[in-house]
């Protein structure tokens, strides 16, 4: 049986993304580079990026080429399920609305002594990021990782770990956008992350709750813009 060039090469590159190796944000090699490579013809290149565009994992600008989008959630125990549509990201941004937030409360009560470092810590690196999309990603997830770890439940943790990297949406805007508009979003993130870090430092957890509410209903919303989703009519 002739084996399927086309699922051959969406394993490869699928692989390729999930491992790292184009990490977020990245360029894929070019359809030529591709070709050359793996032996293939234009349509078989073609057919595997679409595959992957419908998976989640790649983002094509035209006239610029193709690009990583969120990798796949790591494999640890029970396989992370990996929001691939725009219903699915939604579904996972409500849920940890419930998640995160009972998490910050916890963690504003806690008062653990090595959260708020932890939380300063991934505030600079998120900052110096600026609009590099892969290293952004990454110390997006420190942070709620952050916050996860200083509730003192160590399910909160757990549950934030098994998600993983997925659960920080690429949106197509960090890759699509010019600089110019790209910074002021990133910067929205920042002071809504700094918003929680200072509301964890209170003490007060109902406000600690609400802060991380309101930044994921913005990253909500801020999704279905991307997606060109109008908001509700009230």
């Amino acid at each position: 049986m002739k084996p399927n060039l086309t699922t051959g090469l969406v394993e490869h590159l699928r692989e390729q993304i999930s491992s790292g190796e184009i990490a977020p944000g990245d360029k894929l090699p070019s359809e030529n580079s591709l070709i050359a490579e793996h032996g293939v013809s234009r349509t078989v290149v073609r057919e595997a990026v679409t595959r992957l565009q419908a998976e989640g994992l790649v983002h094509t600008r035209r006239g610029a080429g193709s690009f990583a989008l969120t990798p796949p959630a790591p494999e640890t125990g029970a396989q992370a399920r990996v929001p691939r549509t725009l219903s699915e990201r939604r579904q996972l941004l409500e849920f940890r609305m419930g998640l995160e937030s009972e998490a910050a409360a916890a963690a504003a009560i806690a008062g653990s002594s090595d959260t708020l470092p932890a939380l300063d810590t991934a505030l600079e690196a998120f900052r110096n990021a600026g609009t590099n999309a892969a290293l952004s990603m990454s110390c997006d997830f420190e942070f709620h990782s952050a916050v996860a770890a200083g509730s003192g439940n160590p399910y909160f943790l757990d549950a934030v770990r098994h998600l993983g990297p997925a659960m920080i949406a690429m949106p197509r805007q960090r890759l699509d956008s010019t600089e110019s508009v790209r910074l002021p979003r990133l910067e929205q993130v920042a002071e809504e992350h700094l918003s929680i870090r200072n509301a964890i430092a209170s003490g007060n957890a109902m406000s600690a709750a609400a802060a991380m509410r309101v930044h994921l209903a913005n990253s909500l919303h801020r999704l279905e813009i991307e997606a060109g989703v109008s908001p509700p009519t009230p």
